[in-house]
């Protein structure tokens, strides 16, 4: 009979954090959400709050909190730009005290945590496509680095912590990754082109297009965090999750057209400041450590989320800043 664990999930709420919920209720855990639901929805797990072994629990990570637990998920931090640089300070709080909160109830129950850490460590890649030895081309001082940095520092401590006290971390760096649940108003570029397509606006892109991302399925994404988390002891990581198949601005905004049969035309706008140019991840210690690849395609994908994207009545959805 598999072990039954008392699993916290920090941002439990979230475009991911919800679905990673979900699957570990499935498997008969004991779950903790915890969120503040700055970016989140709390519709996401309202379909859980009947089950007996999920708790909902509404608290900002960057406040300390005393919970009794064997695993810990750690995915509280706003990902999108608009969001994470609408208060950039509270950002990097998120990053670093959640990662120290956190990581003090692994310390004090000897619990196995996980760290959702980024593809954006990576900043403005100079190695393509990037592995996990790559240390960065991060602008410390950017308008982005509030996220970059912020998610850099919690590695630091995650291991800080592993050498100091032993204790058992695990640190996933997550690339671009979409799918059903994902906010319409985050400002991600798949949910922005999915909802400019389905109400035959304009498309936004920023610069010409030509710049690269790798898109992962969510699906496929939380299998990898599952398996990190159950990997033998000594597979620390960090080790990149996403999928490596690289399609440009461009690609993905005429594949959304094609599949919503929009009306919607392409305008370009200035690209902003440290964007970065190409990202896409070497998967080799994932396959390696974990057997673990994404299954599924970008145009599969996508005919699922479009599919979600016609379901949602928009107005329950507000943009969480006024960014968007």
């Amino acid at each position: 009979m598999p072990q039954i664990h008392r699993i916290l999930v920090t941002g439990g709420a979230g475009f991911l954090g919800s679905h990673l919920c979900e699957r570990l209720v499935e498997q008969g855990h004991d779950v903790i959400c915890v969120d503040n639901f700055f970016t989140s929805q709390k519709s996401n797990v309202a379909h859980l709050l009947s089950q007996p072994n999920f708790d909902l629990v509404r608290h900002d990570i960057t406040q300390s909190i005393v919970l009794d637990v064997d695993q810990i998920y750690n995915l509280a931090c706003p990902a999108a730009p608009g969001h994470y640089q609408y208060n950039p300070i509270k950002t990097m709080k998120t990053s670093v005290l959640g990662a120290i909160h956190t990581l003090g109830i692994a310390k004090r129950c000897r619990a196995k945590i996980l760290q959702a850490s980024t593809s954006e460590v990576y900043g403005d890649p100079e190695v393509h496509p990037q592995p996990e030895s790559y240390r960065g081309a991060v602008n410390p001082v950017g308008p982005r680095a509030c996220y970059d940095e912020g998610k850099r520092a919690a590695e630091t401590l995650f291991m800080d912590y592993h050498r100091m006290h032993r204790l058992d971390v695990r640190i996933v760096r997550i690339f671009n990754t979409y799918g059903p649940r994902m906010h319409p108003y985050d400002g991600r570029v798949v949910s922005n082109f999915i909802r400019q397509a389905l109400h035959n606006e304009d498309i936004t892109i920023f610069g010409d297009g030509s710049q690269t991302r790798s898109f992962c399925y969510r699906d496929d994404l939380v299998e990898g965090m599952l398996r990190m988390m159950d990997a033998p002891d000594d597979c620390v990581g960090p080790i990149n999750l996403g999928n490596p198949d690289e399609f440009t601005i461009l690609e993905l905004a005429k594949l959304v057209i094609e599949l919503t049969g929009s009306r919607s035309q392409i305008v370009h706008k200035e690209l902003p400041t440290d964007d970065p140019t190409r990202r896409r991840p070497d998967i080799t210690l994932a396959k390696k450590h974990l057997g673990w690849s994404p299954r599924t395609s970008l145009r599969e994908g996508l005919e699922k989320t479009v599919a979600w994207f016609r379901t949602i009545r928009w107005d329950e959805y507000r943009a969480p800043t006024p960014n968007y």
